[in-house]
């Protein structure tokens, strides 16, 4: 096959009454990058079971047909850009929303050195109809808030369907969402992968459908939203770890000052029992955060953190186990004086319950950091140090684009 520049990807589920407009238009976007840019290019229709004869119709009109048997957007979008023969995917619906004509100039960003290039439907315009309006005010701006909050991407239009990429940043990625949490999904792993990520308008017309739009905004909106937190674990596990955690140690010093007569009484039993629960409660949060940053980088999508970089010769099996070891031993041997002294005093109901919380939390405190050495060294493969030496584990070295 001749060399091809930039592959024009649609999704394609029963599009028989809007492909001949959307490939038209495909065809006038080529054109254009052969004019402007003087780049080749090709049409793919990623079908995704369609019964309509969207197939024959599309490869009469000169797209390269991909059957995609996975159902979904997502994974339409992932089986049409990987059969790409271009060196630049540009995405978008086959529903007649989106001009293909506008992803000339986000072609051109990504030849000025962008991995990836979105459409902004707030900047290029909002046809009447279009979008309804608890997206275009509710759900996108939310969604896109979140999204720059958490990941600090930058984007102003985080969902829009018009987009390209360079197809070495697309495999590099490794995208893996069927459903409308794609479009989430490749801001979000280009952000923690800290690829140059730019900005085009585009222009969002109504669709030719007629019919019932695949979007349904409540059930593909909590799609978004909760792989904005999978994909987040500082915001998921790592802020609640250090909130409960810190709670927690202000309310036991709090109790040990009490029962001191330093500062008066505020925390009884209740609340530092609660403040034992929390502490370990936000202990284990912390190890997940930990094993979710940690999967990330193995699985390729993100870069390791500063801070597990400058720990990498601390963070390792051993350490943690001789940590859980020692604090499980100081637990122990906590709850061996507190008998003692519960027996000395002719087994009156202690005085205060904090020895034994503390004891216990240290117990709770290292099992758990036993038990998260080993899942970080699985996370790791199966090696005794979490992070390879030089901040990246094999596999992202290996699928550095």
């Amino acid at each position: 096959m001749p060399d091809i520049d930039v592959s024009i990807v649609m999704p394609c589920l029963n599009e028989f009454g809007c492909l001949a407009h959307c490939i038209a238009n495909a065809h006038a976007a080529l054109d254009r990058l052969a004019a402007e840019l003087g780049l080749s290019g090709e049409i793919v229709v990623a079908d995704n079971g369609s019964t309509d004869g969207s197939q024959a119709l599309a490869r009469q009109l000169g797209a390269r047909v991909v059957d995609v048997p996975v159902r979904g957007y997502g994974a339409a979008l992932l089986g049409g850009g990987r059969a790409a023969r271009g060196r630049f995917v540009l995405m978008g619906d086959a529903d007649g929303s989106y001009d293909f004509t506008e992803g000339v100039a986000m072609i051109a960003s990504l030849q000025g050195g962008a991995d990836l290039c979105m459409g902004s439907r707030f900047q290029g315009g909002i046809a009447p109809g279009a979008m309804p309006w608890k997206n275009r005010y509710i759900g996108n701006p939310v969604l896109t808030g979140l999204l720059n909050l958490m990941f600090r991407s930058g984007i102003g239009d985080a969902h829009c369907g018009l987009r390209a990429i360079r197809k070495d940043a697309l495999v590099s990625l490794r995208l893996a969402g069927t459903g409308m949490e794609f479009a989430s999904e490749m801001v979000i792993k280009a952000a923690l992968r800290r690829l140059v990520i730019e900005e085009r308008p585009a222009t969002l017309s109504p669709d030719l459908r007629g019919g019932a739009p695949h979007l349904r905004p409540w059930r593909d909106g909590w799609r978004h939203l909760r792989y904005l937190f999978m994909l987040s674990p500082t915001g998921l596990f790592a802020v609640p770890a250090l909130l409960a955690m810190a709670s927690a140690v202000l309310i036991l010093i709090a109790s040990w000052l009490g029962t001191r007569g330093i500062i008066a009484p505020t925390f009884g039993t209740t609340w530092t029992v609660f403040a034992g629960a929390l502490l370990g409660l936000g202990h284990l949060a912390l190890v997940m955060a930990v094993a979710t940053h940690l999967y990330g980088v193995k699985a390729g999508y993100r870069t390791p953190h500063t801070l597990m970089i400058r720990l990498r010769d601390i963070l390792t099996l051993e350490t943690m186990l001789i940590t859980g070891g020692a604090s499980i031993l100081g637990g122990a041997f906590g709850l061996l004086l507190v008998a003692a002294g519960w027996s000395d005093a002719g087994y009156v109901a202690l005085a205060s319950v904090l020895p034994v919380v503390l004891a216990i939390a240290a117990v709770v405190l290292g099992a758990q950091t036993v038990f998260g050495g080993f899942l970080l060294a699985v996370i790791g493969g199966n090696e005794a140090a979490f992070l390879a030496h030089g901040g990246h584990t094999a596999d992202v070295i290996e699928f550095q684009p």
